[in-house]
């Protein structure tokens, strides 16, 4: 039988976890702060801020939420990580994704301070994580290395296909699961949409990650028995529901779940997790900028 992989229930188990971190953090007189920036009227973008405020709140980090008008000059976004920067009682900092056509994303993340970097995804970040010395993992890979855990997939020795390259999730995964750590030493594959005979590749997986953003592209003839499929994908399709949208992943998920030996659905696999490691990396972030040792889950 299939496991279904329960992100919510993962997800709340490290809030709990971190409450307890945070204690620790306030009473050597700091209490940790996050900062989301939002520079954008899409609803999506609006939602998930709300959200990670949200979680916030229910571990005790103080949130502080910043909009800037859409329209605004670039300036005034690059101004305002200066401001956050130099800010003490501000431990981490995330600008939400995407921003206006105006502004430079790269320069975006080469400002944030390093150290409040919490997305991980500066360059100094970067380059630490491919070279095993990583600072703060980015948020949804290591939510994924978390769920792996919780479901007891082991990663050493395994074949691991991660399907998608992108900054954020395919290049970094990959550089994490084959580092020599408990977490890591598999073999990895990067696929991606131009990849030919990609079933022939995915097929060899004992680990599939699905993370580009294709509805549904993985199928029952894509998936070997036993096989744990993460599926990062979040997509809108039309559908005959109230919103005129349903949500479904890169995996088809009705044909793949009697065939994986475990699977996370969508949503409330891959997504809860990411916020909850953005609130780790909070944490982290606060003990380091403090010099407070912490024992984070």
């Amino acid at each position: 039988m299939t496991e279904v992989i329960d992100g919510e229930a993962v997800a709340a188990d490290i809030r709990e976890s971190l409450t307890e971190c945070i204690s620790t953090l306030k009473d050597e007189g700091v209490e940790p702060g996050l900062a989301t920036v939002l520079m954008s009227d899409d609803p999506a973008s609006e939602t998930y801020v709300s959200m990670k405020q949200r979680d916030c709140e229910e571990v005790g980090i103080d949130g502080i939420h910043i909009e800037i008008d859409p329209e605004a000059p670039a300036e005034e976004l690059y101004d305002t990580i200066d401001e956050l920067n130099a800010d003490s009682s501000i431990n981490g900092i995330l600008v939400q994704m995407p921003v206006p056509d105006q502004v430079d994303e790269r320069r975006v993340l080469r400002r944030i301070d390093p150290v409040k970097d919490v997305d991980g995804f500066h360059p100094e970040n970067v380059g630490r994580l491919v070279a095993g010395n990583d600072r703060y993992r980015p948020c949804t890979p290591h939510g994924i290395q978390k769920l792996l855990e919780a479901c007891g997939t082991e990663t050493e020795g395994a074949d691991a296909v991660i399907v998608g390259r992108s900054n954020i999730v395919g290049k970094p995964l990959a550089n994490l699961l084959f580092q020599k750590a408990d977490d890591g030493n598999a073999t990895v594959t990067v696929c991606h949409s131009r990849t030919e005979n990609l079933g022939e590749k995915t097929r060899s997986a004992d680990i599939l990650v699905a993370a580009v953003g294709i509805p549904e592209i993985i199928d029952a003839e894509m998936v070997s028995d036993g096989t744990t499929v993460i599926d990062v994908g979040v997509n809108r399709v039309d559908a005959e529901t109230e919103k005129g949208y349903e949500l479904v992943g890169d995996v088809d998920y009705d044909a793949v779940e009697g065939i994986a030996g475990a699977i996370t659905p969508v949503p409330g696999g891959v997504g809860p997790m990411t916020r909850a490691m953005l609130l780790y990396n909070t944490v982290k972030a606060a003990g380091l900028q403090h010099d407070v040792d912490v024992d984070l889950p």
